[in-house]
């Protein structure tokens, strides 16, 4: 594993489990689903991390490419959907992998469903191992079964884990009391409590992934990914988007 840069800060969170967004890698201007400068700013940021002393668990999503939705809603049984949005989350994993491999970081991919030549099957016993040897864990798949995001498959891997802190890496830098791109008035939170994001019905993850990680003590940090080492201030326990905890 990296060595810790000199003088670097404590870690108030040391193993995470990053929800990244499969919508995010698209290449708009080329019409491609993966950008290579997306994997690849990825992949740096993720570096930083583990240079900073973090073990890192990653889900991405596969809106990119298939969402089960919306497949859905072009005919798809939902259960067909969403296991294409789940072999969609597998490409997005497979491409970030190589993306990390390019930057040097070593990682290992880990399928819900066996992909025998391709990757690992999940066991969290392995996956456990991998973040100690220094790897970063990316769990593709998510969790298996049809009816489940992401968002569930990212708060069930961080509980199988036992990972300090779900971070949740979106395009916009916190939790706000409403959509702050429709209303130029909200106003974003520093923290909250569980129960008061469920009082403000305020849409943090889906209902499951929610509920597992209040039962499971898993903090939530809601921030911009790509904002200027937002993610490093989040897990040093710095002022970084919203944090939603007990």
């Amino acid at each position: 594993m990296e060595a810790k840069k000199k003088g670097a800060k404590k870690l108030k969170y040391r193993r995470i489990l990053l929800k990244l967004s499969g919508e995010v890698l698209r290449d708009k201007a080329a019409g491609e689903c993966l950008s290579d400068a997306v994997l690849g700013e990825m992949a740096s940021k993720i570096r930083s991390l583990r240079a900073a002393g973090a073990q890192v668990g990653i889900v991405i999503g596969g809106g990119n490419i298939f969402r089960g939705l919306k497949g859905a809603s072009r005919g798809f049984g939902r259960a067909q959907g969403d296991a294409m949005g789940m072999l969609a989350t597998m490409i997005n994993s497979l491409a970030l992998q190589d993306a990390l491999d390019a930057a040097g970081v070593p990682s290992e991919v880990f399928s819900s469903t066996p992909m025998p030549g391709v990757c690992r099957p999940f066991r969290h016993r392995d996956a456990v191992e991998a973040l100690e040897e220094g790897k970063v864990a990316i769990f593709g798949g998510g969790t298996g079964n049809p009816f489940f995001t992401t968002d569930s498959a990212a708060a069930l891997r961080a509980a199988e884990i036992r990972a300090d802190v779900l971070v949740k890496a979106t395009k916009v830098d916190g939790i706000y009391t409403a959509d702050p791109v429709k209303d130029p008035t909200a106003t974003r939170f520093d923290r909250l409590t569980f129960a008061e994001a469920l009082a403000r019905e305020l849409k943090v993850m889906d209902a499951a992934a929610f509920a597992l990680c209040r039962e499971n003590r898993i903090p939530i940090l809601v921030l911009d990914f790509f904002r200027k080492d937002a993610i490093l201030r989040g897990i040093q326990g710095g002022k970084a988007g919203t944090t939603v905890s007990e």
